[in-house]
């Protein structure tokens, strides 16, 4: 039961992380479908810094390098998003479709490169961490707590302050709700929704190197992040882009995505006999399920998906 409660926390967490990204980039105007590229560019980033970082780094060295590696690489990525869908008005959804298969390829292609001019016979896109990951994990009592989790939980707290106690967090929302009023009244509708992506990218990349850390100790980068990105999404449309409900969200799908991992120290899920595909399969079947259900009744931003017309009223 330990097991599971740790685990459904960590990926409650990267959950959390990723679904809030989205929901500051939908506030402003803009669709960020390229959630799932943005983790995989993070993930990226942080793993290359724990693979380099000087030995006998200090924990909190090394904690701080590879978060601020992963959510620089990760607000980079989100630029293609940004200079796309503001200032050249594309296609929000098309872009952010590109951007998640052309993350995986060029991870896949850069990390196999890399190992591959560091040993001739090493043509894998992996990259293991096994001894940097421990400045994450404190052991409690048997419980393994990671520092990701606490970061979570202050991202959680500050994006409910910021959107709604603080004067940015009311324009970012009015630009996502009617831009044209909120250009009226002087707010620079490109700027705020260019912050709107750059925190998409921030949180995005921080939730992609907890990802691929959440229980393993190496990642092969041809396997993306196994669709979290659009799981985040799915939070974030059933927590109705609210900090609040989306923790909660996420929780419940982070319970689901947890049973992967320990459902086999269950007798009674044991007994049941099913393939690990169907617990692999679990937390999307249940996104489905819970999206038929309640999209009819959400409510996203108005403005969202709309590129924006200074000249129209």
């Amino acid at each position: 039961m330990l097991l599971l409660i740790q685990y459904t926390i960590i990926f409650a967490s990267v959950l959390i992380l990723v679904a809030l990204g989205g929901c500051f980039s939908e506030h402003s105007g803009v669709i960020n479908i390229g959630l799932e590229g943005i983790m995989v560019m993070g993930a990226l980033g942080g793993a290359l810094m724990m693979k380099f970082a000087p030995a006998g780094l200090p924990a909190v060295g090394m904690i701080v390098l590879v978060v601020l590696a992963a959510v620089l690489l990760g607000m980079i990525y989100s630029l293609l998003l940004a200079v796309a869908a503001i200032n050249f008005k594309a296609d929000q959804t098309l872009v952010g479709t590109a951007m998640n298969l052309l993350a995986t390829a060029a991870a896949t292609v850069f990390v196999k490169a890399m190992n591959t001019a560091a040993d001739s016979g090493n043509v894998s896109a992996t990259i293991q961490y096994i001894e940097q990951k421990k400045a994450f994990l404190v052991n409690i009592n048997g419980f393994e707590f990671n520092w990701f989790m606490l970061m979570a939980l202050i991202a959680l707290i500050c994006s409910w302050v910021v959107l709604y106690r603080t004067r940015f967090g009311l324009r970012l929302m009015a630009c996502g709700e009617h831009p044209q009023a909120a250009d009226s009244v002087g707010i620079n509708v490109y700027r705020m929704r260019y912050a709107g992506v750059l925190i998409s990218g921030f949180l995005g990349g921080l939730g992609g190197i907890v990802y691929i850390t959440a229980g393993v100790s190496e990642w092969k980068f041809e396997y993306g992040v196994a669709g979290f990105g659009f799981l985040a999404l799915a939070v974030m449309i059933f927590g109705q882009w609210k900090p609040t409900r989306i923790a909660l969200a996420a929780l419940l799908f982070g319970l689901f995505r947890a049973l992967v991992n320990v459902y086999t120290g269950f007798d009674v899920l044991k007994n049941l006999n099913l393939p690990s595909a169907v617990y692999n399969m679990l937390p999307y079947i249940v996104s489905l399920v819970v999206l038929a259900f309640t999209s009819q009744k959400s409510r996203a931003p108005k403005a969202e998906g709309i590129p924006y017309d200074k000249g129209m009223r």
